[in-house]
């Protein structure tokens, strides 16, 4: 069996058929789907399809593009919405610097008020960061000396040096798509270094679609062409990695047994 550790099901390209999307998936392998939220109008139908899906979780979250329109998402309405027993982790959040549709103060508030939220309810945080490694890793650090939490830094393309400070601070890492492209050589060398016992595998759908299904809208039963990839930069069989990355995300979304 294989997890796809985040996806999007609610997003144009897989809405239109999530039947087949998940009739798919499951042939390809697929055990189970954590389905990301990124902004608050969209929990209900989120948390709705893992309601009606006996192997589809949710989460709750705000994306940092997002920070911006919803300030009123705090620790508390967070830990509320996560008190659903279908939902297992809170995100996704963090700092996005590339585009900065939020500002980044804001930003920078979301993803805290996510991490105390982690901390209140015990479910671990999915991190989103692209172009803000220093704040990224500062924030992280400082709120856990506030106290310990846990999480992933999903869909992964930072440096050796923040997988090594993510690992460091207790985070797994999980690795989409991108992994395949030929333009991702520093990602396939840091994927090598990786504890077997820290890493994850997603999708991101419907982005990010890997070899050799690039051009195509990405849907959960791809995370096979990626899990196949890792596991060949890692000298391991395919079975191997998808039993362990299987423990990964039952080990880190303990709320998904």
């Amino acid at each position: 069996m294989l997890v796809d550790s985040h996806c999007h099901l609610n997003y144009e390209g897989l809405r239109e058929d999530v039947p087949g999307v998940l009739a798919r998936a499951r042939a390809a392998g697929i055990g189970r789907f954590l389905n990301i939220s990124t902004k608050e109008r969209e929990w209900p139908e989120v948390v709705g399809l893992a309601e009606q899906e006996a192997d589809v979780f949710a989460t709750v979250g705000i994306h940092p593009h997002e920070a911006e329109t919803h300030p009123d998402v705090d620790t508390a309405k967070l830990v509320a919405a996560a008190s659903h027993p279908k939902v297992v982790g809170i995100g996704e959040t963090g700092l996005d610097y590339f585009y900065d549709h939020s500002p980044r103060e804001q930003q920078q508030t979301a993803f805290r008020a996510h991490i105390a939220a982690c901390r209140e309810t015990g479910l671990p945080l999915i991190v989103h960061t692209r172009d803000a490694e220093e704040d990224t890793a500062r924030i992280l650090r400082e709120e856990m000396e506030k106290g310990p939490y846990t999480g992933v830094i999903h869909c992964f393309t930072a440096s050796q040096q923040f997988a090594e400070t993510a690992l460091e601070l207790g985070f797994y890492i999980s690795i989409s798509g991108i992994v395949t492209f030929k333009s991702a050589k520093d990602l396939q060398e840091t994927v090598k270094t990786i504890p077997q016992d820290r890493l994850l595998v997603e999708t991101d759908s419907p982005f990010l679609a890997p070899v050799p299904k690039r051009g195509k809208p990405c849907e959960p039963a791809y995370v096979t062409h990626t899990a196949a990839f890792v596991a060949n930069l890692r000298g391991q069989t395919a079975e191997e990695l998808s039993q362990a990355s299987t423990e990964n995300f039952f080990r880190l979304f303990s709320k998904a047994r």
